[in-house]
């Protein structure tokens, strides 16, 4: 690093410090709660359903309202990045999907309230998540393998996205709705939400309510510190053109002449969605239904977006530069959605409650090159769930399931390098908890039937899966918890891995699926250690995870309609790494009209290491995050929320063949909420990102070195509860 660089970043710490320790009026008690608060969160996701956070034997996280708020910007990815072992795929601001430890694609399951997405997002990085996070009321993250509960599509973690859609308790006074407002500079975007639930009346002993929101957004091109493409790749690019490899002098006048500055170009959205639904709730339970629609259109950045990004798995790069008489590339995204939930406390013999899910949704996703129409996405679909909340006696309790999910998928174009497919999965599972005093053990298992029809090809292919676990948590203090917990799992290679064949522009590559590829097996332990007492509160998570057979797409040196054909393999390969969160209550004190304020400091940390060790030594894993950090100081009182926050990343220079490396970065963060009346229903929040405008380029991100994070962003939000 440059000793200009160090002094930078060094100025942005101190600064940070000061405007803490010099600002006297008070904050944050609508933004995140206290970690210890977090601990004793009851978690309703997967087995750990009824657990306190704090205890769960996996890591978690539980995001409410509050937070979701405070971190919004736009999409699902990027809402959640500054989680403890979170990144995101950034394919720019129309299309970020979470990334859980380095895995992301088909083994990170996307929920929308325990059901999947229905969406292509996890088909290409530039496909958009269709769970829209400004309406969420609450978000559950599972670390690890959740997939005893959810699939074999959810072996490296799960996001479980709840937004009330279907109400299940009354409104208070009859009625309850939130309104809200923002704005922000570095995308002159405007952001409008609305929500409200209705009680209607009586059907006998039953109430009926009902459910509305609304959503719009729409962001002009974002703002960048510099150029677009990063100096490391402009460097390759003029050492390629050039003929040979040596250092070329950034700062030459004259170089870079023409090229991005200033602006991510083509990096506009507009999302408008919304829904509407009955719940009917009785005394011991609930049924409801929900109709959701959503529309976007955005575009994708980095020159010709077709043709100029890494791919998921490799990380190849390929030139950026847009070819004359090409046209950017914008995606048109609609889809609808229907969803019927219901949950019933009732003696059903060895069973004490029921919970019934079913969605489906028809997904279509165009792709745009000018106004003529590239490749066409579809995606229709459905899943379903019973779960059974089995009575258990004094020292045992557990759950039984069944989950049904089918997938209609075809794409019809230029970039139909997967052919049309029909995915019939069916799994089933069950999970045992037994209290032992201070000891708790809990076993599980899952077995999974999964087939794919490709007519096209004239084939069809069958796995059957089994899957389980065995965890022990152990009550070290009233204080301190501690748990372990081992795995076995099985997951059945995806369509794209299987009858992947033509050029996948999006990626730069011609993909070469294998109908050979058999299940990928992995084998991991986990570990986790929390503790919350007077003023500190510790929770850390490490793991470590062996796969046989782990699949991924490797270069064959051989072209194909001019892009480099990458096939899609199998071989052996190991992830480790934690993630921890701490937290400190600094005290309290009086500051007389804002009443009592309380002062938290915090900090996180996560690192994950990935590689393979099926061949000869060991080789990089693709587009694995970097060691990252995040301090911050927090003032809460009742009318006044303040916090300011330091968010690193650390370079990223274990990499692949076709892969460069990625700098450091240093963001400083502020957010300021103001809640000036008696009765907390109005408040106006301010934040800040990126205050110092530094450029930050994410190693996860496909289009990393097309286009840099966002730069200096302000934004202000007004919100209204009734």
């Amino acid at each position: 690093m440059s000793e200009v660089m160090k002094q930078k970043r060094f100025s942005i710490l101190l600064a940070s410090s000061a405007l803490v320790g010099g600002w006297t009026m008070p904050a944050n008690a609508a933004a995140a709660p206290p970690l210890g608060e977090q601990l004793e969160e009851i978690v309703v996701s997967g087995a750990y359903e009824g657990r306190k956070l704090g205890e769960t034997i996996v890591g978690a996280t539980v995001l409410r309202q509050e937070e979701i708020l405070r971190q919004l910007d736009g999409s699902l990815g990027e809402t959640l990045k500054r989680q403890p072992g979170i990144s995101s795929t950034f394919f720019g601001p129309g299309a970020s999907r979470p990334i859980i430890r380095g895995l992301g694609g088909d083994r990170i399951r996307v929920l929308d309230a325990s059901l999947g997405s229905i969406d292509a997002s996890s088909t290409s990085p530039d496909h958009a998540v269709s769970v829209e996070p400004a309406l969420a009321e609450r978000i559950e993250i599972l670390r690890g393998t959740a997939m005893l509960m959810y699939g074999s599509s959810a072996t490296g973690g799960v996001i479980n996205v709840f937004d009330g859609r279907i109400p299940n308790d009354l409104p208070e006074g009859g009625f309850e709705g939130a309104v809200r407002y923002g704005h922000s500079t570095v995308n002159d975007g405007d952001e409008v939400t609305a929500a409200f639930n209705a009680t209607l009346g009586k059907i006998g002993d039953s109430t009926l309510v009902a459910h509305g929101d609304f959503m719009f957004r729409n962001t002009d091109d974002y703002n960048i510190p510099g150029y677009a493409e990063s100096e490391a790749f402009h460097d390759a690019e003029e050492a390629e053109e050039e003929g040979h490899e040596e250092d070329h002098d950034a700062d030459h006048e004259g170089e870079r002449e023409g090229e991005e500055f200033g602006i991510a170009e083509n990096s506009a959205t507009e999302t408008s969605g919304g829904s509407g639904g009955l719940s009917l709730l009785f005394q011991d339970g609930f049924i409801g239904v929900n109709i959701k629609k959503v529309d976007s259109q955005y575009g994708v950045p980095g020159g010709h977006a077709h043709g100029d990004e890494d791919h998921e798995e490799d990380g190849h790069e390929e030139d950026g530069h847009e070819e004359e008489g090409e046209e950017a590339v914008t995606i048109d995204l609609n889809q609808i959605r229907y969803d019927l939930n219901g949950e019933l406390s009732r003696d059903f013999g060895w069973f004490k409650k029921a919970k019934l899910r079913f969605g489906y949704a028809d997904y279509k996703h165009t792709e745009l090159e000018g106004e003529a129409i590239g490749t066409v996405f579809a995606n229709k679909g459905w899943e379903g769930r019973l779960d059974l909340i089995e009575k258990g006696g004094g020292e045992w309790s557990g759950a039984t399931g069944i989950q049904l999910r089918r997938r209609d998928f075809s794409a019809i174009g230029d970039e139909a390098f997967v052919p049309s497919t029909i995915t019939n999965q069916f799994g089933l599972y069950s999970v045992k908890e037994f209290d032992m005093g201070h000891y708790t053990l809990e076993v599980g298992g899952r077995y999974e039937h999964t087939k794919y029809t490709a007519d096209e090809l004239g084939t069809s292919e069958k796995f059957d899966g089994f899957s389980a676990s065995a965890g022990l948590g152990y009550d070290l203090t009233d204080a301190a918890f501690i748990g372990v917990s081992l795995f076995r799992t099985e997951r059945a290679p995806s369509a794209e891995e299987l009858f992947s064949n033509g050029p996948h522009l999006a990626t730069g590559a011609f993909e070469l699926g294998d109908q050979t590829l058999r299940l990928e097996t992995a084998l991991g332990v986990e570990a986790t250690f929390s503790y919350s007492e007077g003023p500190f509160t510790l929770a850390v998570n490490g793991f470590l995870t062996n796969y046989n057979d782990f699949i991924y797409e490797a270069a064959t040196g051989e072209e194909e309609d001019g892009l480099p054909v990458f096939a899609f393999t199998a071989s052996d390969a190991r992830f480790y790494g934690f993630e921890a969160k701490a937290e400190f209550h600094a005290g309290s004190f009086n500051s007389g009209a804002l009443g009592e304020v309380d002062i938290h400091i915090d900090g996180q940390m996560d690192y994950v290491r990935a590689k393979l060790t099926g061949v000869d030594g060991t080789a990089n894993l693709p587009r694995i995050p970097p060691l990252s950090a995040l301090m911050g100081i927090e003032a809460s009182s009742l009318s006044v929320d303040f916090r300011t926050e330091l968010e690193y990343a650390a370079s990223q220079n274990r990499v692949t063949e076709f892969e460069l490396p990625t700098e450091d970065y240093l963001l400083w963060n502020a957010y300021l909420t103001v809640r000036p009346f008696d009765n907390k229903n109005l408040s106006l929040a301010l934040k800040a990102t990126n205050i110092g405008n530094v450029e930050a380029r994410q190693h996860t991100s496909f289009l990393k070195d097309m286009v840099p994070l966002p730069g200096r962003n302000i934004g202000v939000a007004f919100r209204a509860t009734f």
